[in-house]
């Protein structure tokens, strides 16, 4: 009796060990994904609005040729609107539908402008005009933004360059390890919704602010 009860014993502290084993080992292997979901999330040379102390951010990634996203985009600002200074938003490139690359890396050249909200604005209010069957067409697109007032000699140089091009398939990169599939698709304060939809997002924004009171 008393050997079948060391047995037993020992049984136990060896299940006990394993088990620990385990938790340390998916604790250190956690870790490291966190960090760099963090790191795939927020990059520092991103456009962003609203306050940079803001207690709720936003992260949405965006394919200007989107209908959605769109639909979206006043949506996102009438929810900074209701709550000044309490809500940022960075924006990350994620151009899934054909041809939307060289539209978003126009985007991205014309930020180096000081005319990055204005021109995503203007290519989503004309959407229909250069996104036909659900391709983007950008030679369609100078006639939507020639009233901003960009240099457009200067935005078809820039847009060419090995640096916006690198900042376009980095952030394609930082969609694919985030599992993002679809767009817009949105993390609050590091949180994807659990489905999508307006109320999905609002409940997950008014949930990080009022943990942030």
């Amino acid at each position: 009796m008393k050997q079948k009860n060391l047995f037993i014993l020992a049984a136990g502290l060896l299940i006990a060990a394993v088990a620990l084993s385990l938790f340390l080992y998916r604790q250190q292997s956690d870790a490291p994904s966190a960090a760099q979901n963090q790191a795939a999330l927020t990059r520092t040379d991103t456009p962003t609005f609203g306050e940079p102390t803001a207690p709720v951010h936003i992260v949405e990634f965006l394919d200007p040729a989107c209908g959605t996203c769109g639909e979206f985009y006043p949506f996102v600002k009438k929810m900074m609107a209701a709550n000044p200074g309490k809500i940022r938003v960075s924006v990350r490139y994620a151009p899934f539908h054909p041809g939307s690359e060289q539209v978003v890396k126009v985007l991205e050249a014309a930020r180096m402008q000081g005319q990055f909200s204005q021109t995503l604005e203007a290519l989503f209010a004309s959407q229909a005009v250069w996104v036909q069957n659900h391709h983007a067409n950008v030679d369609l697109i100078w006639g939507p933004l020639g009233g901003l007032g960009l240099d457009m000699a200067r935005l078809k140089t820039d847009m060419n360059s090995p640096e916006i091009a690198q900042h376009v398939q980095r952030d394609l990169a930082d969609a694919n390890s985030l599992g993002v599939a679809m767009t817009p698709e949105f993390f609050v304060n590091g949180k994807p919704m659990p489905s999508f939809g307006y109320e999905q997002l609002k409940t997950l924004v008014d949930d990080a602010l009022a943990r942030a009171k």
